[in-house]
């Protein structure tokens, strides 16, 4: 088996960047160089530089911003556990990082079929939030969360700005466990404006449904994750 010269350079420049990353030659924040400086300093074509930073990009060391340029965006990956159902912003904080949630949009509304049968509620009526969720200050996950409104009668438009898990809590329910898949997905148009990467990019796309201490579904949750971000473990029993 032959291996391609051009996935060779790129390796090289994958690997020169990631230790200027790891020395700080290139700090947190920091601009990359435009594409033809870096083809003059690799002596490679702009498809090779392409394909370095593509890589960088996906394990998270750099973050691309549409029509701004490629930035050095190293942290160490929040570690979650797939058996915990951790608030994100409790594990951004413990990695210290700077959390921050951004509503996109918010409506009082009728359950759509999706949403009803996850939450088994029929038509009932239901309110639907959307969020990005960033960690000093970079896009890493994008939710839709729908909730039934007879858990949270009353709660203004404001009060879905924080924790979810914690309006719960404040609103006299208990989660006590739910239920996840997971599935790769790539980026439409649309998240990868809300998460500031290529359309096309891989995500990792978490549907959830959350249940009370009495067995109720309380929350139906779609998320898509920035690969690179979220290290998740799973513990696997013997059967």
């Amino acid at each position: 088996m032959t291996t391609h010269p051009r996935r060779l350079l790129a390796d090289q420049v994958r690997d020169d960047l990631l230790a200027r990353i790891h020395d700080g030659s290139l700090t947190v924040g920091a601009k990359l160089p435009a594409e033809p400086k870096l083809c003059e300093e690799f002596g490679v074509s702009r498809a090779t530089i392409r394909e370095a930073v593509r890589s960088l990009a996906e394990a998270g060391y750099l973050h691309r911003v549409h029509g701004l340029g490629t930035y050095v965006a190293f942290r160490p990956r929040l570690r979650h556990s797939l058996g915990h159902n951790l608030s994100y912003t409790r594990l951004i904080q413990q990695a210290g990082l700077r959390p921050n949630r951004r509503v996109l949009g918010l409506e009082r509304t009728k359950a759509g079929q999706e949403e009803a049968t996850a939450l088994g509620i029929g038509e009932a009526e239901v309110v639907r939030i959307e969020r990005i969720r960033s960690a000093d200050d970079r896009p890493v996950i994008y939710s839709v969360d729908t909730i039934p409104e007879t858990y949270v009668p009353g709660v203004t438009d404001e009060g879905f700005g924080g924790s979810l898990y914690e309006l719960f809590e404040r609103m006299g329910y208990e989660v006590a466990y739910g239920e996840a898949t997971l599935a790769p997905v790539l980026a439409d148009e649309q998240l990868a404006e809300h998460l500031q990467v290529d359309a096309g990019s891989p995500l990792l796309r978490i549907v959830q449904v959350d249940y009370t201490t009495v067995g109720d579904a309380i929350m139906f949750s779609r998320e898509w994750h920035v690969p690179g971000v979220f290290e998740l473990s799973l513990l696997r029993r013997a059967t």
